[in-house]
């Protein structure tokens, strides 16, 4: 999957968009806003197989991992404790799914990251 042209302006639309839309274990949860986050920066929604755990689940895209500091706006990252995916704002932070709407935290809490396009 490549990036589309307007990923730049995509990916702060979604961001915007569920701002403040809080956790909800079925509904709206980590890996629901990483697949939302694919597919605005691709425009395409991956296949993805339900594994014993979440860095499993994720590799199962299919997308190259790299170390987290390499990762770029719109890739996908994994933070421990509890596990949970995230989405890369910038070259410092990145953003998870919170009880009342997106959190912001710094890269180096995360430990994986997937290049995504």
């Amino acid at each position: 999957m490549a990036r589309l042209r307007d990923w730049h302006a995509r990916l702060p639309a979604l961001l915007s968009a569920v701002e403040a839309r809080p956790f909800d274990a079925h509904r709206w949860n980590c890996g629901r806003f990483a697949l939302a986050a694919v597919e605005a920066v691709t425009g395409e929604r991956p296949a993805v197989r339900m594994l014993p755990d979440l860095i499993a689940t994720a590799d199962s895209a299919g997308f190259p991992r790299v170390a987290p500091l390499r990762a770029r706006m719109g890739d996908i990252v994994l933070a421990p404790d509890p596990d949970r995916l995230g989405v890369v704002l910038d070259a410092g932070r990145v953003a998870f799914v919170g009880p009342r709407g997106l959190l912001r935290a710094p890269i180096t809490l995360c430990t994986t990251a997937w290049r995504i396009g």
